[in-house]
């Protein structure tokens, strides 16, 4: 009988301690982290498609760009549609940014890009004809 009462008393000492820590850490913290990190975010729907992603791609050595030079580091954002097509990216790396934002009707699109050292606007409508604006 002594040992049930034991266990009874430190079970509610337990429960007592574990409340007042649990209040602690609540006022002590808002739940809100002051910095999230990480190399990549994605949100997705409640199909699991992802409809929103962040992400920083490393370089690669394989493929070149037009000018030959390898495909530098860069920090994408991307937005998809219900279809899973990208409608906004928002992309940047050592030559400069660039905003591309996509229609549902291809190749219709608006692009907007400073690298090199060259700005330049891009227009293409649904027949692929394609305007550019340059200072």
């Amino acid at each position: 009988m002594k040992l049930q009462r034991l266990l009874v008393a430190l079970t509610f000492a337990n429960l007592g301690l574990l409340a007042f820590l649990l209040t602690r850490v609540r006022a002590d913290n808002p739940g809100v982290l002051p910095v999230l990190r990480g190399s990549a975010l994605e949100i997705v729907d409640e199909h699991g498609r992802v409809r929103a992603q962040q992400r920083v791609f490393p370089a690669e050595l394989k493929h070149k760009l037009p000018s030959g030079d390898s495909y530098p580091e860069d920090v994408l954002l991307r937005l998809v549609d219900p279809d899973v097509r990208p409608s906004v990216k928002l992309a940047t790396d050592v030559r400069g940014g660039g905003l591309y934002l996509g229609s549902a009707t291809d190749p219709t699109c608006a692009r907007i890009e400073a690298a090199g050292g060259e700005p330049e606007v891009v227009l293409q409508n649904k027949d692929g004809r394609q305007r550019k604006f340059q200072p």
